[in-house]
């Protein structure tokens, strides 16, 4: 389902920004944009995040404010400094010059001050992470749950809809062998004018004929289906795939009712049936 949280936690330090969006997919694909010194915590930001989203295509935005003014220290190296010095004295004694060795010229030589980074707490600064994934993601799934309420009833209206054309298709299929019985005595008749039809003969005939089109067990299983569809879409686990196999088993009997009956009633509403049931599994792909 498509959803949507942000948050946004900060102190005298710094400030953590985490934003998230996702869309429809069939499986959980998370993907996580972070800046550099944050990219350590990849891993346990995946983790966290996956107690809270089990299906669907996330993009997690995260950035990074860094508010210390101190955020490089100056390094001094003394023992390099007095190497230094020492050749520069030593220099000078060999060749007979002036000695002019100055701090600030000595300051200048490699490495003798260093430009150093602070380190930060890695903890704290995952503590702080930590709260703001936590909270967007808190934000996230609410908007899915309101969305996820609205896709539940609809796809209740489509399941009551689904029920009255099998209550339909459970009404129509007698009708089909008693035309079945008028017609086929009507041309019996027809060929064999005065002489008797042997009704043991068109009994037998109409029999296999019914055996033949029955769709009791397919109507059966189809409202059973539905009626589970129905059951699961009010249980507040994961159930998206369990959805998906329920509606893959209701395509099923939708199929096998449509190679059974050549009645062009039954047809049409079998139609509208695997009409419907399609609409679902497509709102199914999106529920967790």
């Amino acid at each position: 389902m498509t959803g949507f949280g942000r948050s946004e936690i900060s102190n005298d330090e710094r400030k953590i920004t985490v934003e998230m969006k996702s869309v429809n997919h069939r499986y959980c694909d998370i993907s996580i944009k972070l800046p550099k010194k944050l990219s350590l915590y990849e891993v346990s930001i995946r983790n966290l995040l996956k107690k809270y989203i089990s299906r669907g295509k996330v993009d997690v935005y995260v950035t990074y404010e860094d508010y210390t003014e101190n955020t490089v220290c100056v390094k001094y190296n003394p023992n390099l400094a007095k190497e230094y010095y020492e050749y520069l004295k030593q220099m000078g004694e060999e060749f007979g010059i002036e000695n002019d060795i100055r701090t600030t010229v000595l300051s200048r030589y490699p490495d003798v001050f260093t430009l150093e980074e602070q380190t930060i707490d890695e903890e704290k600064l995952w503590e702080l992470v930590e709260e703001a994934v936590k909270n967007a993601a808190e934000a996230f799934v609410e908007t899915r749950i309101v969305e996820g309420e609205n896709l539940k009833n609809d796809i209740k209206e489509k399941l009551n809809a689904m029920t009255s054309l099998v209550d339909y298709i459970e009404e129509r299929s007698p009708q089909i062998v008693s035309e079945y019985r008028s017609k086929l005595h009507a041309k019996v008749n027809e060929l064999l004018q005065d002489t008797n039809v042997d009704e043991s003969i068109l009994l037998t005939e109409v029999t296999v004929y019914a055996d033949k089109i029955c769709v009791d067990e397919e109507t059966v299983r189809l409202k059973s289906h539905i009626k589970n569809m129905i059951n699961t879409l009010d249980e507040s686990d994961n159930v998206g795939r369990k959805l998906d196999f329920i509606a893959q088993e209701m395509n099923r009997e939708a199929n096998t009712i449509l190679s059974k009956v050549s009645d062009i009633d039954i047809t049409n509403i079998a139609i509208n049936l695997k009409t419907e049931i399609e609409k679902v599994r497509e709102q199914i792909q999106n529920i967790e």
